[in-house]
């Protein structure tokens, strides 16, 4: 049988090992407000109603540790930091625009 390594942890099936990587209540979340280009903390945490300080840290250094979130610090007073897809994050985006197209069948009619 297959095993699949990320950071240590084994895996026999490489959609669970990705699903690892994005799934969970904000890590596809965030991931998938990155495909645009680089944010600061504060928009990402604007975007995402909803995520308090301490998780949207967690779940950011947790993308960066799988390797598909890139953390930039920009050496000024003050300091400013960036977040961005990396080249690993990059290749990952054509599954996350494939789950969006899945996604939209199921939006929700609205009357006024």
């Amino acid at each position: 049988m297959k095993r699949y390594n990320l950071d240590g942890t084994f895996f026999y099936c490489p959609v669970d090992l990705t699903l690892s990587v994005i799934g969970g209540r904000w890590k596809g979340l965030v991931f998938w407000n990155l495909r645009d280009g680089a944010k600061r903390f504060g928009e990402l945490k604007k975007i995402l109603v909803g995520i308090n300080d301490k998780m949207l840290t967690q779940v950011l250094r947790e993308l960066e540790q799988a390797g598909v979130v890139n953390r930039k610090v920009h050496e000024i007073i003050p300091p400013k930091v960036e977040y961005s897809l990396t080249e690993e994050g990059q290749k990952l985006l054509p599954v996350m625009i494939q789950m969006e197209e899945w996604g939209r069948k199921f939006e929700v009619q609205t009357t006024a």
